[in-house]
């Protein structure tokens, strides 16, 4: 890395993982460089209040379907982190072309800009809802890690390296099902799609170490799973709202009752590590153990539970720090 230490591009850099991100990097690396890319001015002023205007931190105005900006964003950088996308499943639904300027194209213009600025290390922030994917957020988050990974072929003599992450629901972040419940708990109804609803459960500070392993182990065209545990959806809510009446509105468009983070067709490309499974065609990768021929990773399938005591200890926790 450059002297003066690592410096990080975080596009989405003001989302929940963003600020989670920042908080690890700047207790971890006193003398590294952040720079923040994003669409929202007012959000960068509050999170460069939030972090009282640390020197370490650059906020760039910027949006990933600009290919002129991030080429001047990337300048300089050692790592990418691309987390950036639109994320709503209905909303993704009802604007399809917005989807894919941001989620697929917006993807395109960070493989080409980094190969083409030398970035050395990019990886992308994939999720479960890529794997066999039944709407279209998950069918352009599908085709962005493609595009990371064909980015290793791409980037041609070039030293750089692209790889993906891939897991399942962030607990707290904006837009998650904690927040909506804590919501209607004041009402006394709570609303759930179907009682049988599973889904995986990772922390924000889970996702961000997560990330920084991925980044120290990669070697370009993985994609990182890590083994978490499921929740049973009415499990929350019953711990969210242990009195309140629960009312089943039925399994919206584009919705799983189950999500997958390593499918039937991935197995046969995947390796088991203690505590992550990594999908890679490369010959480079077959360390780790072998899969099981007909293995699947879904979360009504998991050998990791959070049951209903510790969902309700983990919801005081994210009230007690703010996060919901």
């Amino acid at each position: 890395m450059k002297r003066g230490g690592t410096q990080y591009l975080l596009t989405g850099g003001t989302g929940s993982f963003g600020r989670a991100f920042v908080r690890n990097r700047l207790l971890a690396e006193a003398d590294c460089t952040i720079r923040i890319y994003s669409r929202d001015e007012l959000k960068q002023y509050e999170m460069e209040g939030e972090f009282r205007r640390d020197p370490r931190l650059r906020f760039f105005i910027g949006d990933v379907r600009d290919r002129q900006r991030l080429l001047r964003a990337m300048d300089g950088v050692d790592v990418v982190i691309h987390a950036a996308a639109l994320k709503h499943v209905p909303l993704c639904e009802y604007n399809p072309a917005e989807a894919i300027k941001t989620n697929i194209l917006g993807a395109q213009n960070i493989v080409d800009c980094a190969i083409d600025t030398r970035v050395p290390c990019t990886i992308a922030l994939s999720t479960d809802k890529a794997a066999n994917p039944v709407n279209l957020y998950g069918a352009t988050k599908l085709c962005a890690e493609k595009l990371f990974v064909h980015g290793n072929s791409y980037a041609g003599s070039r030293d750089c390296s692209f790889s993906c992450v891939r897991y399942g629901n962030v607990v707290g972040s904006r837009g998650s099902v904690i927040p909506l419940f804590l919501k209607q708990a004041q009402t006394g109804v709570l609303t759930l799609t179907d009682e049988r609803m599973t889904r995986f459960w990772l922390s924000l500070e889970q996702a961000v170490e997560f990330v920084m392993n991925s980044l120290q182990e990669m070697r370009g065209g993985e994609i990182f799973v890590p083994k978490i545990p499921s929740m049973r959806v009415i499990d929350l809510a019953r711990a969210i709202a242990p009195g309140a009446d629960l009312k089943f509105i039925g399994v919206r468009p584009g919705e799983k009752l189950h999500e997958v983070l390593i499918t039937e067709n991935e197995a046969g490309e995947a390796r088991e590590f203690p505590t992550y499974f990594i999908i890679s065609r490369e010959k480079k990768r077959q360390n780790g153990k072998a899969i099981p021929e007909g293995f699947i990773y879904s979360s009504d399938k998991n050998t990791q539970w959070v049951d209903e005591a510790r969902l309700a200890e983990l919801v005081d926790e994210l009230k007690l720090s703010g996060t919901v």
